[in-house]
């Protein structure tokens, strides 16, 4: 059964965009990605959330800004995201944070994009554990404090563990979807 993968992104320093074009590549190239599927890219400077309607998965990626604000591109359409109809969807999300210099809210963003689309009938996939991070406080962590609620992702602190943990991060959602197959 082949599958319309979409990652939408608000990039406004270029790195939640290249964190895109990675995921684009990589799951494009995978052999265990589904027969037929493809992955297509959507920045939300250009597009509105309403096209996320044509597509099976959905890969959201958005940064935290400051202190705890959401990246510039997704705030423009924020107040779009109820109308979004995700009924069915499978949907995962990585954000982009730094965790030493705003460690009382690193990946903020990403809690309130999960809060956001909890009510509606999607498939969340691809919860990222809290292990290996330092930081005081995160709207973006599960209530046991164990998983964050996508790949939590820190260019500034610890960009040399980006590539590795993106790799895993695809590996899991490839299994994640083939199990809600």
């Amino acid at each position: 059964m082949s599958l319309k993968i979409a990652v939408f992104y608000g990039s406004t320093t270029c790195y939640t965009e290249m964190v895109a074009e990675k995921i684009q590549v990589l799951l494009n190239a995978d052999p265990a990605l589904p027969a037929g599927s493809s992955v297509t890219l959507h920045n939300l400077k250009t597009q509105p959330l309403a096209t996320m309607a044509g597509y099976d998965v959905l890969i959201l990626g958005i940064s935290t800004w400051d202190f705890g604000e959401l990246q510039e591109d997704w705030e423009a359409q924020w107040d779009d995201i109820a109308a979004v109809d995700l009924n069915g969807k499978i949907v995962a999300i990585y954000g982009m944070g730094d965790q030493l210099g705003y460690a009382e809210w690193f990946l903020d963003a990403v809690g309130m994009l999960h809060q956001a689309i909890s009510e509606q009938n999607c498939q969340r996939i691809g919860f990222w554990s809290t292990e290996g991070y330092d930081y005081i406080s995160s709207k973006a962590v599960t209530e046991d404090g164990e998983w964050f609620y996508g790949l939590a992702l820190d260019e500034e602190n610890q960009y040399d563990q980006t590539d590795e943990r993106l790799i895993r991060w695809l590996n899991q959602l490839l299994d994640e979807m083939a199990e809600l197959a």
